[in-house]
């Protein structure tokens, strides 16, 4: 479609059956703190706590009478499948929306709630993707895709719209989440006619990052796997035409980790007292990240705060990573001597900064490692405090970027086990549905033992779980088959430093 189509697409949807004019509202407190006037586009306002109902409407209302009276059908997780159940709603049309079992029940009986039939079928959203796709030729229902559709664009691309008549003056950039490329597209196509000197910037973690692959690349790139935690943009692919348009009119695109957007919704919820999910915060880490980087001050930087569905148990995570992700604290492995006055000079060394963690073992009748979390004002401070203890003599390990150590060894810091012989240490993604364990047990060879074994449940569709396998290195061999024909994604974590200093 060519550009003026969009913008026209775009003056015309209709969304304001079921969908607020957001405000957009200044984050003053995390505005003084990057130095630039940062405001917050707030769709976590909508009714069904997202942006997503903006396109789901546009597209259905745009449906013919015959078609909505046959209803319509979606795949979703989360965000889309509300937004569709309330669309039908508000149209008095029938609406099938097909999860994946692994989906929550928080998430469930919110689609249930509006009305919509909700089908459960497969471990991801591929798998209900393809399911619905086949109902819909069977039962000959409309479907309503999540990002790739014209009219689903336009109606996320009145977002654009209401920035640029909220705020006329002068904005650098606005930051857009992007999973499947709906919202930026839509943003774009419009912003991009009217005001070409905004830069529209997309902002993706940095394991769920097919559209920075696919612009890079120039094509459309499909990823092995996708990372869980935003799990409302993890999309392996993105759509055609959502790719067409980034092509044309998105700037940039900025990636940020797991830390990041923790503190990004940490630092929402201090300015509004209201929680983003991690995908609604992205764009928010993204606007930090792009400021830092560029030493850009005193200019005015949209982000959009795109939804708020998230389960109350991912709040103990959150939390949890957030200091971190701010470079508020630091996270170190150090080793002291094993004698007397080594714990008292370590904690000299320190000075009185804030200890906010702190793991002790015994390593040997020489030495301790010390797994401890200290406050910090910055990134810079971490590498003075690093300095100095090396200075005073002990061996200092920086784990504050270490994925393993921060999610997994801190809870585990308990010594070296003289019996773990030929030990391999994968950390693996497991869906959160019952039998998942049971499948991974089940698909191992008998005679290999588990020595070691973690896992927190933070609330997700997915779970992070640490293992130690002992397998002899002639069945190395099947072991690569296991992993390959397990279905998780996995990962080699046995050269891992945090787990050969505590642990391996």
């Amino acid at each position: 479609m060519k550009q003026t189509d969009y913008l026209e697409k775009i003056l015309t949807a209709r969304v304001y059956d079921v969908a607020i004019e957001s405000p957009l509202e200044a984050a003053p407190n995390l505005s003084a703190r990057i130095g630039n006037r940062l405001l917050l586009k707030r769709e976590d306002m909508q009714p069904v706590f997202s942006f997503k109902l903006r396109g789901a409407y546009n597209k259905m209302s745009a449906l013919s009478a015959k078609q909505r009276k046959r209803g319509v059908i979606a795949a979703s997780a989360g965000n889309h499948a509300q937004g569709v159940a309330l669309a039908a709603q508000k149209l008095g049309c029938r609406a099938v929306i097909v999860m994946p079992v692994t989906a929550p029940r928080i998430k469930i009986d919110a689609v249930t709630a509006r009305g919509a039939q909700v089908v459960l079928r497969g471990d991801s959203y591929s798998d209900a993707y393809e399911h619905a796709r086949r109902l819909a030729r069977a039962r000959r229902l409309a479907f309503v895709h999540p990002y790739d559709d014209p009219d689903v664009i336009a109606g996320q691309g009145t977002i654009g719209m209401e920035i640029l008549r909220q705020n006329p003056g002068p904005i650098a950039a606005i930051f857009v989440a992007v999973g499947g490329g709906g919202l930026i597209s839509g943003v774009a196509a419009y912003v991009k006619r009217l005001r070409r000197e905004i830069r529209v910037i997309g902002v993706q973690p940095v394991d769920s990052d097919a559209m920075a692959r696919s612009l890079k690349a120039g094509r459309r790139v499909t990823l092995a796997h996708v990372g869980l935690f935003a799990d409302g943009v993890a999309v392996k692919r993105v759509g055609a035409e959502t790719f067409r348009l980034a092509r044309k009119y998105v700037d940039e695109t900025i990636l940020v980790d797991t830390d990041a957007i923790c503190a990004a919704i940490k630092d929402v919820f201090e300015d509004t007292r209201s929680i983003l999910e991690p995908a609604g915060a992205l764009s928010i880490a993204g606007a930090k990240e792009w400021a830092e980087r560029n030493g850009e001050k005193g200019k005015t930087l949209v982000a959009i705060a795109s939804g708020a569905n998230t389960n109350f148990d991912r709040l103990r995570f959150v939390a949890e990573r957030a200091e971190v992700g701010e470079h508020r604290e630091a996270i170190l492995a150090v080793t002291i001597p094993e004698r007397r006055g080594s714990f008292r000079r370590f904690c000299a060394a320190l000075g009185r900064r804030n200890i906010t963690e702190f793991n002790y073992r015994m390593a040997d009748a020489d030495a301790a490692h010390i797994f401890v979390g200290v406050a910090v004002r910055e990134r810079e401070e971490t590498e003075r405090i690093l300095r100095t203890l090396r200075r005073a003599g002990f061996q200092t390990l920086d784990l504050s970027d270490d994925e393993v150590a921060k999610e997994h060894m801190r809870h585990m810091v308990g010594g070296h086990s003289a019996q773990s012989g030929n030990e391999l240490l994968y950390r693996f993604e497991f869906p959160e549905r019952p039998g998942a364990l049971m499948k991974f047990l089940s698909a191992m060879n008998p005679t290999w033992n588990i020595s070691l074994f973690h896992y927190r449940n933070h609330g997700a569709d997915y779970g992070s779980i640490l293992v130690g396998i002992q397998v002899p290195p002639k069945e190395m061999g099947q072991f690569r088959r296991f992993l390959s024909t397990l279905g998780y994604p996995h990962a080699d974590e046995s050269a891992n430093p945090a787990y050969r200093l505590f642990l391996g």
